[in-house]
C-alpha cells in the first residue's frame, strides 16, 4: 500500500533529492523548526480553540483568543527555532496577533455550522494508493453542502486563478466525497490571514476526475524515477543543510545565520500586555 499528500507530493516536485532522502532512504535529518512553520502552527492551534470552544456553546472574547494564542507561543517556542536573518521572533509573534484580531472582528458573529475542525481524510486514488490530509474546519451549510476552509499565514496572496487549480484544496473536496458520498456539494475556502481576505473555489467531477489522472500519473513517475537531482534553491531546507555542512555557514534555508546573536525565549510580559493595552 502506498500513502501520499499532497506535501509529500510537492517535496519530489521541488525537490527530487530531498524526496528520496526523506522518504525512501528515511534519513532526512532532524531540523529545527522555522519561524513561519511555528507562526503558522500557532494561529491554527489558536484558530482550532476558538471554534471548539464555538462547536461547546461560547464565544469566547478576543482577549481569550489573543491570551490563548500567546500562552501558546510561550510554551513552545524554543530558542533553536529558525529566523530569518534581519527579523525578529517578536515580529512573527505581533503578525500573528494581528492575524488573530483581524480574523476575529471580520467573522463576527461566528457561524455555528462548524461541524469538524482538524478532520483527517483518508482515500483511495487507486488499488493500493491512497490520499492523507487534514481539513482545518468543516462547516454543514443549511442546504446540505459542506464548506471546507483551510487557514494560510503566508505573506503571499494567490489569485484565483491559482486557487481554483490547486490540488491540496481538490484532495479536501474528494475526501469529503469519500466522507459524505459522491453527490456532495462542497465549496473550498482559503483564508488569507495575512491579507484579512478569503478565496472560495469550486470543482466539478470531471476537474476531480483530472486531477484523480494527473495525480496518478506524477506517482508513476515518482516510482520510475532512476535520477534524484537537488534543486538547490535557497529556501530548501536539504539543500541549505547540505551547504552549511560543506562549510559555507548559511545556516538552513530561511534559517538563522550560524554566529547570530542568541535569542531570549519570549515571555509573555514581553508581548502581550502591549497587544492587549493597544
Amino acid at each position: 500500500m502506498e500513502v501520499y499528500s499532497h506535501s509529500k507530493l510537492c517535496l519530489y516536485e521541488s525537490c527530487p533529492e530531498a524526496y528520496k532522502v526523506k522518504y525512501i532512504d528515511k534519513t532526512f535529518p532532524e531540523l529545527p523548526s522555522s519561524i513561519h512553520a511555528f507562526l503558522g502552527s500557532a494561529v491554527h492551534s489558536a484558530l482550532e480553540y476558538l471554534y471548539e470552544k464555538l462547536m461547546g456553546g461560547k464565544v469566547i472574547t478576543l482577549d481569550e483568543l489573543i491570551e490563548f494564542f500567546a500562552r501558546t507561543w510561550h510554551d513552545n517556542y524554543a530558542l533553536d527555532i529558525r529566523v530569518p536573518v534581519g527579523e525578529r521572533a517578536e515580529d512573527f509573534f505581533n503578525r500573528g496577533m494581528k492575524f488573530l484580531i483581524d480574523y476575529y472582528h471580520s467573522n463576527l458573529p461566528f457561524s455555528g455550522e462548524t461541524i469538524d475542525l482538524e478532520r483527517k481524510i483518508y482515500f483511495p486514488l487507486a488499488e493500493g494508493i491512497y490520499i492523507v490530509g487534514y481539513i482545518d474546519r468543516i462547516e454543514k451549510k443549511e442546504d446540505g453542502s459542506y464548506e471546507v476552509h483551510d487557514y494560510k499565514t503566508n505573506k503571499k496572496m494567490k489569485s484565483q486563478e491559482e486557487v481554483d487549480a490547486d490540488r491540496q484544496l481538490a484532495f479536501y473536496h474528494l475526501g469529503l466525497q469519500d466522507l459524505f458520498g459522491t453527490d456532495v456539494r462542497v465549496i473550498l475556502t482559503w483564508h488569507f490571514l495575512a491579507h484579512n481576505k478569503k478565496i472560495h473555489s469550486f470543482r466539478t467531477q470531471e476537474q476531480l476526475m483530472k486531477l484523480k489522472n494527473e495525480t496518478l500519473d506524477l506517482i508513476d513517475k515518482i516510482n520510475n524515477t532512476k535520477e534524484w537531482p537537488a534543486c538547490e534553491k535557497p529556501w530548501c531546507d536539504w539543500c541549505a543543510y547540505k551547504r552549511m555542512l560543506g562549510g559555507k555557514r548559511e545556516g538552513f534555508g530561511e534559517g538563522i545565520e550560524l554566529g547570530a546573536e542568541p535569542r531570549k525565549i519570549f515571555t509573555l510580559n514581553d508581548s502581550l500586555n502591549k497587544w492587549l493595552t493597544k
